[in-house]
C-alpha cells in the first residue's frame, strides 16, 4: 500500500507534466484538503520528493497569498546536465542526495539501468569505513569521477 506521501508526490508530477512546461503553482493549504493531510506534509513531500537533484526547482512564499511555485528543470543537453550534477556534488555529498542525481541521469535516460545500478553500488556508505565528514568527501569525488568519466564518453 502506498503512503500519502507517494500519492501527493504522484499527483504533483502528474500535474507538472499536465502543465506543459508551465510552472506550476499550489497553495498548501488547497493540496493538504485535497489530501486531507496537514500543511506540513505537504512541505515535507516538496522538501523530499522535488529537489534540484531530481531536477525540480521550487520557489516558495508564506503568507495569505502565499504559494509553492514547482518547476521541472529540463537541461539544454548532456553537457549542460553533467555540469550542473558536478556543481551539485560539490566537495562532499551524502548518499541520499548522491541517489537522487543517479536516479535522475536514469530518469533523463542518460545512463542505462545497469550503469545506474553500478554507480548506486559504488556511492553506498558501507563502501566507506571512516568518518562522516571524509565519507562523504570520497562519495562525491567518486560520483564527479564517474559523472566526467560520461561526460567525455558522450563527447567522443
Amino acid at each position: 500500500m502506498r503512503n500519502i506521501s507517494d500519492i501527493i508526490e504522484e499527483y504533483l508530477k502528474a500535474t507538472i507534466q499536465k502543465s506543459g512546461g508551465t510552472p506550476l503553482e499550489i497553495k498548501r493549504s488547497e493540496i493538504a484538503k485535497r489530501f486531507q493531510c496537514v500543511p506540513s506534509q505537504i512541505n515535507y513531500v516538496i522538501q523530499t520528493r522535488f529537489t534540484l537533484e531530481k531536477g525540480y526547482q521550487v520557489e516558495s512564499k508564506r503568507g495569505g497569498g502565499g504559494y509553492i511555485r514547482i518547476v521541472k528543470v529540463s537541461p539544454h543537453n548532456q553537457l549542460d546536465l553533467f555540469e550542473h550534477m558536478i556543481q551539485l556534488i560539490g566537495k562532499r555529498i551524502d548518499q541520499h542526495t548522491a541517489e537522487n542525481i543517479i536516479i535522475r541521469l536514469y530518469e533523463e535516460q542518460i545512463i542505462t539501468k545497469r550503469e545506474s545500478l553500478l554507480m548506486l553500488s559504488v556511492v553506498d556508505r558501507s563502501n566507506y569505513q571512516s568518518t562522516i565528514a571524509h565519507r562523504d568527501e570520497v562519495r562525491a569525488n567518486m560520483l564527479k569521477s564517474m559523472i566526467n568519466c560520461l561526460k567525455y564518453k558522450e563527447l567522443h
